[in-house]
């Protein structure tokens, strides 16, 4: 256990403390965006190793088991995480902008929804197999994924705002965080043909898939059986 919380600790500090901060700032402008993004995929690379050996190798208590309707709506709830991780995989997300670019306006697809997919499929992905497992180890590992997801949202936000604050008051008043906030308070719209088909699509395959491989990959099943 003690290895696995330092494991989540230097899996945070790494994307916390480096990734979207002032700090972050003055690295890029010693090394250059490009070796900087190198060196972070490095790091991130070994801190990922090594936090899925600290949680294979972790000890764990079991703090409560989830009741069958619970893990139902778990297992539902993966498949919008899906959904959003490959859409926002598919197009390029106006946060992640590098020095001298800038952001294509008005934000389109998914991005309309929310600006941060990709860190929602994660804290989705997180928060199921927490509230599934209900052990140690779990809250530890899928907490550190977790935390990092939901921090990261302003932590890049701040971040496109020191670097374009014009590009960021323009994205900000069209997007939310939080999903549909944004359409829901008429600052966006939802366009469907935006989103396309295809997305949607591969994310229902890959949730059937994974629903069905699970037990054979993971060695447990998503839903009672």
């Amino acid at each position: 256990m003690p290895q696995l919380i330092v494991a989540a600790l230097v899996w945070i500090a790494i994307h916390l403390g480096l990734a979207g901060t002032a700090l972050r700032d003055v690295v890029v402008r010693r090394v250059g965006d490009q070796t900087f993004r190198g060196l972070f995929s490095v790091l991130s690379i070994a801190a990922l190793i090594f936090l899925v050996w600290a949680w294979s190798a972790s000890t764990t208590t079991l703090l409560w088991v989830a009741p069958d309707w619970l893990r139902w709506i778990l297992a539902l709830a993966m498949l919008p995480a899906l959904v959003l991780f490959v859409a926002s995989v598919s197009g390029r997300n106006p946060t992640m902008i590098g020095p001298g670019e800038t952001v294509a306006q008005p934000p389109r697809g998914i991005i309309r929804v929310t600006r941060h997919p990709m860190l929602w499929s994660f804290a989705i992905w997180g928060a199921v197999h927490i509230l599934g497992n209900g052990d140690t180890a779990s809250v530890l590992f899928f907490g550190a994924f977790l935390v990092t997801a939901l921090a990261g949202m302003p932590s890049i936000d701040a971040k496109l705002a020191r670097r374009d604050l014009n590009a960021w008051q323009a994205l900000s008043a069209a997007t939310s965080i939080v999903p549909f906030v944004a359409i829901a308070q008429g600052r966006n719209r939802f366009v469907l043909n935006e989103v396309g088909w295809l997305n949607p699509a591969i994310g229902l395959l890959a949730w059937i898939v994974i629903l069905a491989a699970h037990p054979w990959l993971f060695g447990v099943s998503p839903v009672p059986m």
